[in-house]
């Protein structure tokens, strides 16, 4: 039951897409129809030929590339809203044409059909035939009931230029946004982050300025305001939101036509008030996609996932000064969890975790980044999610360095479990915080 309220929302932005193609090409509802009914069937088997992961890497870049082809078009359609009347009429006749809506309405159904099967389809498990028929028949239900129910949209409501691409796009970046593995605008938060953390970093070395010495805890906390998740999530939405603003920046700055050739001032005035009352309905389409991406970065954001995250369990270090972690006993290692644990010494303490990998050993990572500040991880399908900036860690990736990846830890497997080096952890856990918490002001 849960996981067919979940599904809601896809279908639902599914039906968009075919409502947004519909309206933007001449497709005629049968060929709209027979086209999105195919397009999805195939998505859905795509995890199935390719495997979850390969498909996930394929929708994810796919969706990427037309991010980007949609702020091509975005600033194209801008410097076309300014230009001559002919320049507006080819650039119209390129978007509205029949192949690119045949193309659209192909690519548009892959990605959604591909989308709602790998959030059935689990990684590494085995596929479930049934619910996967299901989505596939519903799919197939909402795509054929939109395209007849396109003529119901008042014919207000269109899409020329720069919006004709915006809207399926932004459903699809929707469809996307409710599940984490497949999610863009969480990483591209962490993106942000990362180049404006890397920036300062190498401007401080390349001017030669020493790391703290020299500064006040009052200018640490304004350097580190720049290292903030805000400043990330705010970067992220300028980039977000910017195109579509230069859409319905395109549509408000469409010239007039001329009226110099018309004496009559009344046939003037009412010609000019339609072109003005037809400029403003065409805003409507970017407002809906606005709307549409506001509620993909919220799913983004807060996503209906529930993590793994285990209270941390106290552990000391023998005389010789390393920490042996059981195999079994109050945990079990071998169980694929995340199992964290709390190491302290003096006034110090660490905290760490130990997952089980592929290769039959243990990962052993600090619960924290070189990026964000040390406020751990939970561990969902497939992945750990950063709880500071609500990044996914595949787990094939956890134990590489880099990025937001949790910290590998240097740790050997023995017979009885797992050991590490008490000295090494505490070391590489204060040089950890001192790089992301303490270039906030914390600990200066």
């Amino acid at each position: 039951m849960t996981t067919a309220l979940k599904y809601i929302p896809l279908l639902l932005s599914w039906g968009g897409i075919v409502c947004a193609l519909g309206r933007g090409f001449p497709l005629g509802s049968g060929t709209l129809a027979a086209i999105c009914v195919a397009a999805f069937l195939a998505g859905t088997l795509m995890p199935l030929l390719l495997g979850v992961t390969v498909a996930i890497t394929v929708i994810k870049g796919v969706v990427a590339t037309g991010c980007v082809a949609f702020w091509l078009v975005a600033m194209a359609a801008l410097y076309a809203a300014t230009g001559t009347g002919a320049s507006r009429e080819r650039w119209s006749r390129s978007l509205h044409s029949r192949s690119a809506g045949i193309g659209s309405a192909l690519l548009a159904g892959l990605l959604a059909g591909a989308a709602a099967a790998c959030q059935i389809v689990p990684l590494g498990g085995a596929v479930q035939p049934m619910p996967l028929a299901v989505a596939a028949l519903a799919g197939i239900a909402v795509a054929l009931l939109a395209a007849r129910g396109e003529r119901l949209i008042p014919g207000e409501f269109t899409l020329a230029g720069g919006a004709l691409l915006a809207l399926p796009l932004s459903f699809i970046l929707l469809i996307t946004s409710s599940s984490p593995r497949l999610d863009l605008f969480s990483p591209l938060v962490m993106k942000v982050m990362k180049f404006i953390h890397d920036f300062v970093h190498q401007f401080f070395e390349s001017m030669l300025i020493p790391d703290h010495p020299f500064f006040r805890p009052n200018v640490w906390e304004f350097i580190g305001f720049f290292f903030g998740s805000g400043v990330g999530l705010w970067g992220g939405l300028i980039i977000w939101f910017t195109p579509l603003a230069a859409v319905a920046a395109a549509i408000r700055l469409e010239r007039l036509p001329s009226v110099a050739h018309i004496r009559q001032g009344a046939q003037r005035r009412r010609l000019l008030a339609g072109h003005i009352r037809q400029r403003r309905q065409r805003l409507a389409a970017p407002l809906v996609t606005a709307l549409v991406l506001a509620a993909a970065v919220y799913q983004s954001r807060f996503p209906a996932v529930e993590y793994w995250d285990p209270a941390p369990i106290t552990v000391t270090a023998t005389p010789a000064g390393d920490l042996l972690i059981p195999e079994t006993g109050e945990v079990d290692l071998t169980d694929g969890r995340l199992h964290k644990f709390l190491y302290r010494q003096g006034g110090r303490e660490v905290r760490f975790m130990v997952l089980a990998n592929p290769a039959g050993g243990y990962t052993v990572t600090l619960d924290a980044c070189a990026i964000c500040k040390p406020q751990g991880y939970g561990q969902g399908e497939g992945a750990l999610l950063c709880y500071y900036c609500n990044t996914l860690i595949p787990l094939d990736t956890v134990g590489r360095p880099g990025g937001c990846n949790p910290v590998p830890v240097p740790a050997r497997s023995v017979t009885e479990g797992v050991r590490i080096d008490a000295a090494t952890l505490l070391n590489l856990w204060s040089k950890t915080v001192q790089a992301t918490a303490g270039s906030t002001g914390e600990g200066r």
